[in-house]
């Protein structure tokens, strides 16, 4: 696992940005398109700006997946992810091939529909966040590490849907749904590349005990200590609680 460190936001969106396009347009170059999974959260806001202003990316030949949805969200819905990404992606972008998480549609069709599309070949790049309690795509802890289904329904714990409150999706916690479709822990661990891009301090504490923790399910995205090809993006905020030899060697602004 690498990490990269910068001073605020921004320079981490941007510098995110840059890595995310060289790897699609790597793939592209390699394999004549660019298989992604697109995250949906606050956290991501910058670096979707920046990457959806770099220009000479091909993005008719990216195939989208998406990290996970609310279970009876209809994509109207202001905190919808599929939302999200019709938004800030796919319309700035122009990408024709998705597949959305609809979560207003039968679940079952749903997760046998995209499971059956993601196997087909490996996800080039994946874009995550790493949740306030740890959890990766929404898989709270404890997270099933063992599972092959790549995607899953999962029951979202009290930390997780007052994040949710906290960031002004919903007005109260009664307003979250209380289950989602995620991509499974080892469906993530599946990209060939991992770029998790985790700003600002409600995320430091989730930050310290995933990178200096334990690798456990109680810890979810610890498990990206695990992949072979991961950057981790942090901000002065959310590396706050890191100790210093955690960033040894990790690019700084």
């Amino acid at each position: 696992m690498r990490i990269q460190l910068r001073d605020n936001r921004e320079q981490l969106g941007r510098l995110a940005a840059e890595q995310a396009a060289a790897a699609i347009r790597r793939s592209i170059e390699e394999r004549g398109r660019a298989r992604v999974v697109g995250a949906s959260a606050a956290s991501q806001i910058e670096f979707l700006e920046a990457l959806t202003a770099t220009p000479d990316i091909a993005w008719d030949k990216v195939e989208l997946f998406h990290l996970d949805e609310y279970i009876g969200l209809p994509p109207t819905h202001p905190a919808s992810f599929c939302r999200f990404l019709e938004e800030r992606l796919i319309a700035k972008t122009g990408i024709r091939q998705t597949h959305l998480l609809r979560g207003d549609l039968p679940t079952i069709e749903i997760i046998e529909h995209t499971n059956e599309a993601i196997r087909l070949a490996p996800v080039d790049i994946a874009f995550v966040g790493i949740g306030e309690n740890g959890h990766l795509a929404f898989n709270d802890p404890p997270a099933d590490f063992q599972t092959e289904e790549p995607f899953i329904i999962v029951e979202l714990d009290e930390a997780c849907r007052q994040q949710q409150v906290a960031e002004g999706w919903f007005p109260t916690l009664e307003d979250v749904p209380k289950r989602a479709i995620s991509m499974s822990v080892r469906q993530v661990l599946k990209a060939r590349e991992i770029l998790a891009v985790v700003p600002g301090p409600r995320k430091a504490a989730a930050i310290q005990t995933c990178l200096e923790g334990p690798i456990s399910p109680l810890s979810p995205a610890s498990i990206l200590r695990n992949h072979p090809d991961t950057t981790v993006y942090l901000d002065k905020d959310s590396a706050a609680l890191l100790r210093e030899k955690s960033l040894a060697g990790s690019p700084a602004a």
